[in-house]
């Protein structure tokens, strides 16, 4: 036993050395471990995993193995981001390698108003101003909202530009403007209870410290519910692409209302049309009453666009639901292109507002066939077909036609047989 921790410590010893010595090289461990592994195992015994040294910044912060490769993708595709002028557009999740319901900070999906310069925060400087129709206007430092009752919530978050077509290759390319996290702040209801609302208080008006400023109005029913100003995100605080240093989040209502960067809220007696709703809201008036909540929506992600299977047989189709009505009830799987609809598994107690992971065992028997889920959320809500969406608009069907409002119309996936997965819909 002590020649084991002798041989253990000395090793350690070994490669703070190690570590030392390269510095002094200019050479940092974690470009060295690139070129160089140890194969020895600790013992001194040769193993077929080589060792890794960790470097002060994996020891400090964390690396993900060199193994995984997941990253995130301009949106749409053909956009490059960061743009000739060094903007930051739409980056869309890799959903296609998501495993659970809650995406990492650093693969959320990223989505910024009408490409605009991220602002460089300062925490300690930041406040947040709650004035208009309030017995008194309040100013909040960082320090002040932290100092108040906290929430610890899963939340879905989804842009309406999260649309499908026959163009898009993969999962990624048709539903990656979608992400799920846990987000941590204080309700918004305390503050506007610590800043009392007027009688005349009916809408209000969350502003970013964006460049462009990115105002959205929404009704003061839905701030008193269950919006919150959030200062952490997957157990840290919010990433600078996400919000830093405090985000608006609004459970089940399309991205832009989620305001990042949030420094001022303005309590008023009526609607007001800012710059982000210039644009996201419709002349019909059904259409701009479908434009506030997500409907219920899912989709496959395994397997999905671009995958490969390697012959008949029993595989998992596995993927995520998710509503702005609540909590998921029921996701359905079809494999014979929506003749019948069997009950899939749900992997967790649903969480309102968040995504839902779900899963469905499939035997494949080698024959061409394409494969589709729906859910249905807590209220009763159903995700349509596209030949649904179509009835209910009036217009022809069309497989690949622009679905109007926001899109959570059933997408499918068709597999070949030879294995192959491509767009159902192209």
């Amino acid at each position: 036993m002590d020649s084991k921790r002798t041989n253990r410590r000395e090793l350690l010893k070994g490669g703070a050395a190690l570590a030392g010595g390269l510095a002094a090289l200019g050479q940092t461990p974690a470009s060295a471990q690139e070129h160089d592994h140890s194969t020895m195992a600790i013992g001194g015994a040769p193993n077929d995993y080589p060792m890794i040294l960790g470097s002060k910044e994996e020891i400090e912060y964390g690396h993900r193995s060199k193994y995984v490769t997941s990253v995130r993708i301009p949106h749409p595709v053909g956009r490059d981001s960061p743009d000739e002028f060094g903007k930051v557009m739409h980056v869309a999740s890799p959903l296609q390698d998501s495993v659970g319901v809650v995406t990492p900070s650093s693969l959320h999906y990223v989505a910024t108003t009408r490409g605009s310069y991220m602002p460089d925060v300062d925490p300690k400087k930041h406040t947040l101003t709650i004035h208009g129709s309030v017995d008194r206007a309040l100013t909040f430092t960082m320090d002040d909202l932290k100092r108040l009752p906290s929430v610890t919530r899963l939340q879905f978050i989804e842009c309406a530009g999260n649309r499908h077509n026959g163009r898009q290759k993969n999962v990624q390319e048709s539903h990656g403007m979608t992400s799920c996290a846990e987000w941590t702040g204080v309700l918004l209801s305390t503050l506007l209870k610590e800043c009392g609302l007027k009688g005349t208080a009916t809408w209000f008006v969350a502003e970013g410290a964006e460049e462009v400023k990115g105002a959205s109005s929404m009704p003061i029913a839905k701030a008193m519910d269950d919006c919150v100003i959030a200062y952490g995100m997957n157990g840290e605080a919010i990433r600078p692409q996400n919000g830093f240093p405090l985000r608006l989040c609004v459970p089940g209502f399309e991205g832009i209302f989620n305001t990042k960067y949030l420094r001022r809220i303005k309590v008023t007696d009526r609607y007001y049309m800012n710059y982000n709703d210039y644009g996201h809201l419709d002349r019909d008036p059904t259409e701009a009453a479908l434009a506030f909540q997500i409907g219920p929506k899912s989709v496959i992600t395994k397997p999905s666009g671009g995958m490969q299977l390697s012959g008949r047989g029993y595989y998992e189709i596995s993927g995520l639901a998710w509503s702005g009505g609540g909590a998921i009830r029921t996701v359905e799987v079809s494999t014979d292109g929506g003749k019948k609809w069997n009950r899939a598994e749900i992997k967790a107690t649903p969480q309102r507002m968040a995504h839902t992971r779900f899963g469905y065992m499939w035997n494949w028997d080698g024959n061409e066939t394409e494969i589709l889920s729906r859910c249905t959320d807590e209220i009763g809500q159903q995700q349509p077909t596209r030949e649904q969406v179509a009835k209910y608009w009036n217009v022809p069907f069309d497989r690949n036609y622009r679905v109007p409002g926001l899109d959570n119309s059933v997408m499918p996936w068709r597999v070949a047989r030879d294995g192959s997965v491509t767009n159902g819909l192209a």
